[in-house]
């Protein structure tokens, strides 16, 4: 009999879904330079525009300036950057005004500043629907739009999708929400989906393409994992440069016939454990504030390389002023044409922050900016450097200069003078989930309305920070008993952090300690009683433990606000539905569908409660049309597997089920059903592949039985 998460057997329901879609609403934004003016620069009539130009903006994520050729690294890393920075200009000092993904983006397609548009991290944050962006302006000039992203931070449901014809954030093997493993598309993937929109139509294209390739965890694939063995990170920035060809090359060869201008740049750099960081997100040295970027389109730039400063927000008034399309009034950034053709530049000062540490973990919050040589660094240990003597800003100079000191604190009071105190949103679990996968843990920290102390400063607590990263990396390493026994450690040395708190919900979880988890997570919520995240996890965890009463009373509050988030809503849904409650549960699921109609996981879901109530009829038609939205969505081919093996017809029972193994190998349910289909028709040695496939990936919490049940079975028949 086919197995599913509920009596009757049907096949599990999504918990909790993310999703796949390609769009016809896209938000794109560029990873661009980075060094931020607050006063706006004139307009040159001396450089060349070009109204009939298409653009293609490349951002690669977590890519360091000095990780290219171009910008001084040996050894070949990066060839076709490196011929597109030679024959376009490149700026030698570009600068970042944040340095987590989602702000990062924000500030470039919309050219304002994170204290301007209210974007402060990867979780918790939406751009608001009345701010212009890139992808908003070209759309109106007529230009058929699509964005390519490569990462969940950059998922359609944070806003960003606005403007675009096409928002292809479809990352695949996202249906069933491991945490901790990266939900990210490889390069190659990302570029030929790019390719295919570009070819597809003539006319005048922006082309966003986001490569997530050189994030942690970093896992170059043949044959750059050999030729950069002991160095992976710089092997995903070769295989990144190489998956580039098909786009970059032709335009190469084209030269001052192209009729396309090509932007280059990076969200944020990567610490590469200077100043005892190993990744980024924590402080705002140079080695993350510092991007690269490139200017390539010959019919109106010279080869040039530029050392001015320049920062992110100057991104979208320079393609604008490039197309002669006049920008937004009251932008902070400037255009930098004149700049790139031997003219003057913006203002050389760039506001910068820093504030995962304060919403994530309770820390102390950064800011800082950087004017001429000097960059000021605003934490309860205040620091001061001067990057031309010290770029690697290991001499603290705030205790010897106080008037610099405070002339740079009067500057950066300045620029955040009206600025509104960071307030995160709830993010519902799968959210907090796939961040984590990508290392962004984000369990939200209280607002604090007290002064910070030395004691909240980071260079104080980067010790917890290195554990928390031990931890993850132990468990991408399959080493989850080391990861826990970290985490534990992490959490009794500091039992408030509620971010600790949540990741080790999460590995209490994976070790099949679901009331372990809840507790976890239950102290996590305690410590930080107004933290929607935590509590949406929590009813998550709660109804795989079945306690679906208490889950649906956690849930029911996010559940109900106006708009709902579509995940909540999902997750809210599983709960009903597990108490027998399938009306609530099907109008959970169609709220969904009315905000997002793209969203394959509410229809699997609504199929799967028409499989509990028997109605196969239903099942079917919610299933066959998820696979029309998705025909990858394992989860529809599972429940079709089901249907048919109520009806009897097992050789069909059989096909969905390989194709949802192959789809998802993880899917225990799956394995399960198809499994002790080919047991029961005599196919053991077919069948204890898919076995003890299930043994080895079934959560010992709620699978107890049914792993036992198999290992006799396997054991009594080898």
């Amino acid at each position: 009999m086919a197995k599913a998460r509920k009596r009757p057997p049907a096949p599990p329901l999504a918990s909790p879904p993310s999703r796949r879609r390609l769009a016809a609403a896209g938000a794109g934004l560029a990873l661009v330079v980075a060094a931020v003016a607050w006063t706006a620069w004139p307009r040159s009539g001396s450089v060349r525009r070009d109204p009939g130009l298409s653009v293609l903006l490349i951002t690669i994520d977590t890519l360091r300036a000095d990780a290219l050729g171009c910008y001084g690294r040996p050894g070949n890393v990066s060839p076709l950057i490196d011929r597109l920075a030679a024959r376009g200009v490149r700026f030698a000092s570009a600068r970042a005004h944040n340095v987590v993904t989602l702000p990062s983006h924000a500030n470039i397609l919309t050219g304002r500043l994170p204290t301007e548009h209210g974007m402060r991290d990867n979780a918790g944050f939406r751009l608001g629907e009345d701010v212009p962006t890139l992808a908003t302006i070209l759309k109106e000039r007529g230009y058929r739009t699509g964005a390519f992203v490569s990462a969940f931070p950059l998922d359609s449901r944070f806003g960003l999708a606005r403007g675009f014809d096409v928002y292809d954030d479809r990352l695949g093997g996202s249906e069933h929400g491991r945490s901790l493993t990266p939900q990210e598309r490889r390069g190659r993937e990302t570029v030929s989906a790019a390719r295919r929109w570009l070819e597809a139509e003539d006319g005048l294209t922006f082309l966003w393409l986001h490569l997530y390739d050189p994030h942690f965890p970093y896992a170059p694939p043949s044959p750059f994992a050999a030729r950069f063995a002991g160095d992976p990170y710089h092997g995903e920035v070769a295989e990144t440069d190489d998956s580039l060809a098909g786009l970059l090359q032709p335009l190469l060869e084209a030269m001052d016939t192209g009729r396309t201008l090509v932007v280059l740049t990076s969200d944020h750099g990567e610490s590469l454990g200077q100043h005892e960081e190993a990744t980024h997100g924590i402080f705002a040295y140079e080695p993350t504030l510092r991007v690269p970027l490139i200017l390539f389109q010959p019919r109106l730039l010279a080869p040039r390389v530029v050392e001015e400063p320049v920062r992110h927000v100057d991104l979208l008034p320079t393609i604008l002023d490039a197309l002669d399309v006049p920008a937004p009034a009251g932008l902070p950034g400037a255009s930098l044409l004149p700049l790139a053709n031997g003219g003057q530049g913006p203002p050389d000062q760039c506001y910068f922050e820093a504030l995962s540490a304060t919403l994530n973990r309770g820390w102390a919050p950064l800011h800082g900016a950087v004017r001429g040589r000097t960059k000021y660094v605003d934490l309860p240990i205040p620091e001061l450097y001067d990057l031309a003597s010290d770029p690697e800003e290991l001499h603290n100079l705030a205790p010897s200069r106080p008037r610099e000191l405070e002339e740079m604190r009067a500057l950066l009071r300045r620029v955040r003078a009206g600025e509104a105190v960071p307030s995160r949103g709830r993010e519902d679990a799968e959210t907090l989930e796939r961040l984590k996968a990508l290392g962004y843990v984000a369990a939200s920290a209280p607002a604090r309305q007290k002064e910070y102390t030395e004691a909240d400063d980071p260079k104080r607590l980067m010790a917890l920070d290195r554990e928390l990263e031990r931890s993850i990396s132990l468990y991408a390493q399959g080493d989850l008993a080391g990861a826990l026994a970290v985490c534990e450690a992490l959490v009794r040395q500091r039992p408030d952090m509620a971010l600790s708190l949540g990741h080790l919900g999460f590995l209490r979880r994976e070790a099949g300690d679901l009331p372990g988890a809840v507790d976890a997570l239950k102290r996590a919520l305690a410590a930080n009683p107004d933290d929607g995240e935590t509590a949406s996890l929590l009813g998550v965890y709660l109804n795989e433990a079945g306690r679906a009463d208490e889950a649906v009373a956690v849930l029911a509050p996010y559940a109900d606000q106006t708009p709902p988030d579509v995940e909540v809503l999902n997750a809210y849904g599983i709960a009903l539905a597990s108490l027998r409650r399938p009306r609530e549960a099907l109008d959970a699921f169609r709220r969904v569908r009315d905000v997002d109609p793209s969203n394959v996981l509410a229809l699997v879901n609504a199929g799967v409660v028409h499989l509990m109530d028997g109605d196969l009829v239903r099942a079917r038609e919610a299933s066959a049309a998820a696979l029309e939205l998705d025909p990858g969505t394992a989860r529809a081919h599972n429940s079709l597997g089901v249907i048919a093996s109520r009806e009897g017809r097992t050789d069909l029972a059989i096909r969905h089920w390989r194709e949802a193994a192959r789809l998802d190998p993880g899917d225990y349910q799956t394995l399960f059903n198809l499994g002790m289909l080919l047991w029961g028709r005599g196919d053991r040695q077919e069948a204890r592949t898919y076995l003890e496939r299930y043994v080895a990936e079934a959560p010992a919490g709620t699978e107890a039985r049914d792993v036992a049940r198999v290992r006799e079975l396997l054991g009594a028949r080898r």
